[in-house]
């Protein structure tokens, strides 16, 4: 299973940016998906997980400003990001896998993107 991501780029303090991920995973049972920042000089950590069922998991530091969802017909997951800090600065890299019975921040993924840059700056 390939993951794509696209969408990341350059953006203002207070911006929003909506980061995507094609992901085909028809056919595959209790799947879940991540979303991961990796900031410069930092480790890779989880930003956002959802199950099959919809149900999302987010990071204390983006929670109520981020979003994360999938649209099964185009086999893409998305990110939107609103109120973007600095902070939020990193390599933003998308995550999945099946047959997960615990799908939680917690999750370890098998299937990796190449990853998209997100750059938050004045």
């Amino acid at each position: 299973v390939q993951l794509v991501e696209s969408g990341g780029g350059l953006v203002q303090p207070g911006g929003s940016l909506r980061l995507s991920c094609v992901a085909r995973l028809s056919g595959y049972s209790n799947t879940c998906m991540g979303w991961f920042r990796q900031a410069p000089g930092e480790e890779r950590k989880v930003i956002a997980v959802i199950d099959n069922s919809g149900r999302a998991s987010y990071a204390d530091s983006v929670k109520d400003r981020f979003t994360i969802s999938t649209d099964n017909a185009k086999n893409t997951l998305y990110l939107q990001m609103n109120s973007l800090k600095p902070d939020d600065t990193g390599m933003y890299y998308c995550a999945a896998d099946w047959g997960v019975w615990m799908c939680n921040l917690g999750t370890s993924f098998g299937r990796w993107g190449q990853g998209t840059q997100v750059t938050v700056s004045s």
